[in-house]
């Protein structure tokens, strides 16, 4: 019988470089799609998919991500006494309850494969999900979950994969497939991190959303490095493959790379058009700036 997934990892020790001038005070996880900072939809899809505690791996001046997912007293009692009860309603909704998160520090920028190991006391003898925050997902049905239907059926270790362009495998990690567990879902043989061009066992690139199970820390703990002389968790994962299955589900719904800038406003636009008003005000914009010259170049 499985174990269930009831603890999940978020990275979010990143310099947010890529952004820069605007994540020198404000860490990227806290810039906004539409009205929500990245890292709430990202916590949101965690608790969909019936988590219950998630471990925040921070660095410094993270601070106020904890500070997000805190009481805000001041803010709470001006919203009371002004009857603003649909805003105080709203952030009750997205406040964990007491006890369900926890931080730690990845105090040197060694690798995702160190920022998992960090969290590795916090989450114990259990298996476990990993949520990239930079990625976000727009699904019917949280992704993570989606994951989770998967994992309860196999066992073992769950990766989310989605397509991407064959000329555009070299920029990802990509995933070799074995026999099919279902129409979406399939048992991974390989795991290359960027495959020089052509040649790609797939076109099945690992999008940022991990079920794994404890003995990756004890792979992590020899704190081998790998390519750009970081611990990388691709890495163990291969050794982990050896002992373990691994599956592949290519989910339903679509990703945003919010570590990038045009990842970053897609997602803006695709979230914001989900808002009818906001649609009704956004859509006549965009029909205007797209029948521009400019547009067409």
């Amino acid at each position: 019988m499985t174990k269930p997934i009831r603890k999940a990892i978020l990275p979010v020790a990143g310099l947010g470089t890529r952004f820069l001038p605007a994540t020198k005070a404000v860490p990227k996880e806290m810039l906004t799609i539409v009205d929500r900072p990245i890292i709430q939809y990202v916590v949101d899809e965690a608790r969909a998919a019936g988590i219950e505690h998630i471990v925040f791996v921070t660095g410094r001046n993270k601070q106020v991500i904890e500070d997000h997912f805190d009481v805000a007293y001041e803010l709470e009692d001006t919203l009371k006494a002004r009857n603003k009860t649909a805003a105080l309603d709203l952030l009750e909704k997205h406040r964990p309850i007491p006890g369900s998160t926890s931080f730690t520090r990845q105090q040197a920028p060694l690798g995702l494969g160190h920022a998992i190991w960090c969290a590795r006391d916090i989450i114990g003898d259990e298996p476990f999900a990993i949520l990239l925050p930079d990625v976000i997902i727009k699904s019917q049905v949280s992704c993570l979950k989606q994951m989770v239907d998967l994992y309860n059926g196999t066992g073992g270790n769950v990766l989310a994969v989605e397509e991407v362009p064959d000329d555009q495998t070299q920029n990802y990690g990509i995933v070799e497939l074995a026999e099919k567990i279902n129409e979406n879902a399939a048992h991974i043989s390989n795991m290359v991190e960027k495959p020089a061009p052509g040649t790609a066992p797939s076109n099945l690139m690992i999008t940022g959303r991990y079920i794994l199970q404890p003995q990756i820390f004890d792979l992590l703990s020899k704190q081998d490095t790998g390519a750009g002389g970081e611990i990388q968790l691709t890495d163990s994962m291969l050794k982990l493959m050896e002992t373990q299955p691994f599956s592949s589900i290519k989910f339903e719904g679509r990703s945003f790379d919010c570590g990038s800038k045009a990842g970053f406003l897609s997602a803006n636009i695709a979230f914001g058009l989900d808002d009818p008003k906001l649609a009704s005000e956004i859509l006549p914009f965009m029909r205007e700036m797209l029948d521009q010259p400019e547009a067409a170049e």
